[in-house]
């Protein structure tokens, strides 16, 4: 599609002609949508809830996420409108119901998930970053509360689970932490008091999750903390070397887990 003056591509997986929902899911740096497609086996997923899945390809194989270490961020490309206007095409041509878009993400996708969700919380109704947080200088003042799903290890060699400053393909930026994002989201979404651990029996080991429930509109906001967990996206095969990323977590899917969590949390 065009948007912005650029020609813009991507993967559409539908698995019926009424979908129940819609997922953006998102690339990280140096990805393409089908790359993100075949790491997270999100197809799988799609078809076991009933959900139109897109895997959009980002501007230089990134996204304008906010924190100015990409170049579609540094040349003003207007990826949340490119995303919000995809949301739209999608559900128009295959009658979803408007409160059933949600977005996830590895890495860079993460934060661009999240970003989405800052500027333009009237479109998504969950997120699900992975291994992707919130660049510290990013504002976030949503129009309506948004549940959040935030997986991540503790040894990410590139996003820090504590926060601060990273490097990443596009360049150097500082970032909030995972906890600090959940907890964000906790007083954006008025939750009313402090996450306890999740008792839904998808806890591996190594697995700690824990959730703020009761929260405004019927959101929740749970935080996954994989301990010893490299940037990966847990579940799945990672290509690059252990080395470079860390360690792959076979005990959380966070595939299966981000699907059922978009399925419980539709507006």
């Amino acid at each position: 599609m065009e948007f912005g003056g650029l020609q813009r591509t991507y993967l559409l997986h539908a698995p019926s002609a009424s979908p129940a929902g819609l997922v953006i899911n998102l690339h990280g740096a140096g990805m393409t949508g089908g790359e993100q497609a075949a790491v997270t086996n999100y197809d799988a997923v799609g078809d076991r809830h009933g959900f139109a899945v897109v895997y959009p390809d980002g501007i230089d194989f990134s996204w304008a996420d906010g924190r100015g270490a990409s170049v579609p961020d540094r040349t003003g490309v207007d990826d949340v409108g490119f995303l919000v206007a995809l949301a739209e095409q999608i559900s128009r041509d295959y009658g979803i119901d408007p409160g059933r878009v949600y977005a996830t993400g590895m890495s860079a996708g993460g934060f661009m998930a999240s970003r989405l969700a800052c500027d333009r919380a009237d479109v998504v109704a969950a997120i699900a970053p992975v291994a992707g947080t919130l660049g510290s200088g990013v504002p976030c003042a949503p129009s309506r509360p948004v549940s959040v799903l935030e997986v991540h290890g503790t040894a990410d060699p590139v996003v820090p689970f504590n926060g601060g400053p990273m490097l990443g393909r596009g360049g150097a930026s500082d970032v909030v932490s995972a906890p600090e994002l959940a907890r964000r989201w906790e007083v954006i979404d008025g939750c009313p008091g402090a996450p306890v651990p999740d008792g839904s029996g998808v806890n591996g080991p190594g697995v700690q999750r824990v959730t703020a429930t009761g929260c405004a509109g019927g959101t929740s906001v749970s935080l996954v903390q994989i301990d010893g967990g490299g940037h990966t996206w847990p579940g799945s095969r990672s290509s690059l070397p252990i080395e470079q990323v860390g360690m792959t977590s076979s005990a959380f899917d966070a595939s299966a887990a981000s699907g059922q969590f978009f399925a419980d949390h539709g507006r």
